[in-house]
Parts: C-alpha cells; structure tokens; sequence
C-alpha cells in the first residue's frame, strides 16, 4: 500500500511528498483472522519504516473494519436405513433413517432435484424417494460454509440465475457488516422481487413510462426519507438497513403511482453503489449519455421530512383505549376535545366524571375519569 503512493519511484519506496499527501490508510477490512497475519505484519513494518524516517505515520491504518463470517445453510436427505431409499423431512419419523450432507445447488428452496440429485455421486444412481404431497423436502441447518458439508454456494450460479445485482444486495441485506451470518437462497426471492418492482416504476410493459412535472408532496417525502437514511448509513457501514430503505421507498412510490423523473432520477444515483448495473441500464434508459457514477450524489431537504399528521394514543386512566389521527402541531385545547368527542369516547365516559386530562404532545391524552 505505500508502494501504491508513488509507483513509478525508481529511488525510493515513497517519497515524502506522496507519502504526505496519502498518508496512512483510510480503512482496512478484512476477517478477523487478518489481526494475526496481514495486520501484525504491516504495523511491524510501517512502524520500522517511521522509525527509519521513510514513511510520514506511526500507525498504517485509521479504522479497521471485521466483516461477519457468511454461514452456509446446509440441507440434508434422509437415507432410510441398509437401503437406497430416501424419505421427505416431513416422513422421517416414521422410518429409520441416516441424514446425510447434500449439495446446496441442487436444492431450490428446500426442494430436492431428484434428477440431479441422482447423477450427483454413483452411489445414488438408483435412489428411490418416499415424497411429500409429490416433493422431496429437505432438511437444513445453519452451519459453517464448507466443501465438507456441501453448503458452498458457487456466486456464478447465482449470478446467472438472478443477475449480480440481486447478489450484491441481497449478500448486503443479511444482516450487520461486522455479525456473523446464515446464507439462506430461499431469500434471494425476495431481493429479485425488488429489482423488478423497482423496474416497474419506469416502465408500463415495455414502454418507458416517466413522465415529466412537478412531484407530489408524498413523493418528495419518500424521496428525501431515503436519501437521509442511505447517506447516514453508508458513513456507518449499515448497509442492511439501506436495502430494507430502498424496499420500503420502492413501495411507497409504487403505491403513489409515482413515475416522476424527478423523483427517479434521484432514486437511481442513490441506488447506483448497491445495484450498479441495473442503475447503470436505467440512467441511460433516460437519456443520460454519461455514467451514474458520474452524477452528483442528491441531499435532502428537511422540510420535506416535516410530518404532517400524528398518531395519538387517547388513554382513560392510564389504559391506552384508540389512537386518533391529528394535525401536527394541533393547541391543546383542541386535542383534548378531538379525543373527548370521538364516538370511542364515549363508553370509557359514560356515567363517570373528568377529573382531568393530561396531554404529551404529539404522542398521549390520558383522560383520568372517576
């Protein structure tokens, strides 16, 4: 990583001006086994080399990041006992069986190709299958990703099922950077179904269907929520949560029929570090000449993220009953009238008193009565 600072030095590792100029590295990511290996390695290194006076920082790296270990969710047959015959997962009780390991990419959704599943190893070339409701079912467990267990997802055939998009977002979707977790393919379903969504919103079957304009209110706020939540999570590394980000944006501009450029446009720069292909696809699609990853990346605008309504719980005596909906930023004297005159008032008021009403704005009216 020095030499990468000043390659073409034919009398020094780095020079001093380039060292200067990129200092130490800005982040490192990597396993945690690398705190044993590469990272003992390079500090032992770049603190001899500051100590020569070569290198311009005590330290290599400013941030170090462990990724998560992805574990392989394995699946399993069930041989019955000094036989060739395999019963479903749902049947196994009523036999005697043996579980045996089976590879992972001749399984869809638990669902055993019993074709393949015969050509597979010699051994089974015979296999005959007791089957559920006309389907072998396997079983699973989340496990260590290994050769040994067959639990090893090869990303090609992935990729060449769904495309790399799907991969790259949904490896994102699993969970936290930084915690171990299950690969699970029965959920690569509903990142595809995402992508797809998100496709529908610029076209109606094949025709291109964005429309130019002023967006609405409710689109600008779906818009804007978005940007806020992604910009914050890729400074944190919360990838995850930017996936799930996008799924409900998508939805909510779906169910506002939105199909402004404005707003699109926007949604595509932002998408276009987690998808980039189908960003890429999209971008051109509105005429755009130049790459996505050109484009300046959008801010967001706080007034559009003013809620407009809020949720109040009314409560009776302490006891949550119903909650209204009101105007943000609505007097006190009003929302205790709104919730006293609400029609499901009235059986928790009747035959009884006020005795008083104590109001947290924008969340609670208890009405203690007596």
């Amino acid at each position: 990583y020095l030499r990468y600072m000043d390659p073409h030095n034919p009398d020094a590792l780095v020079s001093a001006r380039a060292n200067s100029y990129w200092q130490d590295v800005d982040l490192y990511i990597g396993g945690t086994e690398h705190a044993t290996g590469h990272l003992i390695y390079s500090r032992f290194w770049n603190k001899f080399l500051f100590d020569l006076g070569a290198v311009c920082r005590d330290e290599p790296f400013k941030k170090l990041i462990n990724q998560g270990m992805i574990q392989g969710r394995s699946n399993f047959v069930y041989r019955i006992k000094d036989t060739n015959t395999f019963v479903s997962a749902g049947l196994r009780s009523q036999y005697d069986t043996t579980p045996i390991h089976v590879d992972v990419n001749i399984v869809n959704n638990d669902i055993l190709d019993l074709e393949r599943f015969r050509k597979w190893r010699p051994e089974f070339n015979n296999a005959e299958f007791v089957l559920e409701d006309g389907r072998y079912i396997c079983g699973w467990a989340v496990e260590k990703m290994s050769k040994s267990m067959f639990n090893v997802v090869n990303p090609d055939d992935i990729v060449e099922k769904y495309g790399a998009d799907t991969l790259r977002l949904y490896e994102m979707f699993l969970g936290p950077l930084e915690q171990s977790k299950p690969w699970d393919t029965n959920g690569i379903d509903g990142v595809n179904r995402f992508l797809k969504k998100l496709w529908g919103l610029f076209f109606n079957g094949n025709d291109l269907a964005v429309t130019d304009g002023e967006p609405t209110r409710e689109s600008l706020k779906s818009l804007h929520k978005l940007i806020k939540k992604v910009t914050a999570d890729i400074e944190a590394f919360s990838y995850n949560t930017s996936v799930a980000a996008f799924m409900i944006c998508v939805n909510e501009l779906g169910q506002q029929k939105c199909r402004n450029r404005a707003i699109l446009e926007q949604l595509i720069v932002i998408l276009a570090p987690f998808a980039p292909h189908i960003s890429e696809e999209l971008w051109h699609t509105l005429g755009h000449d130049t790459t996505v990853c050109d484009a300046q990346w959008p801010s967001y605008d706080e007034k559009y993220l003013v809620e407009d309504t809020a949720t109040i719980a009314v409560s009776f005596n302490g006891k949550a009953r119903f909650n209204i909906q009101v105007p943000t930023g609505t007097p006190q004297q009003q929302l205790e009238q709104m919730a006293l005159n609400h029609e499901n008032s009235a059986k928790w008021l009747e035959g009884k008193t006020v005795r008083k009403i104590i109001v947290v704005p924008n969340k609670i009216v208890n009405i203690v009565v007596g």
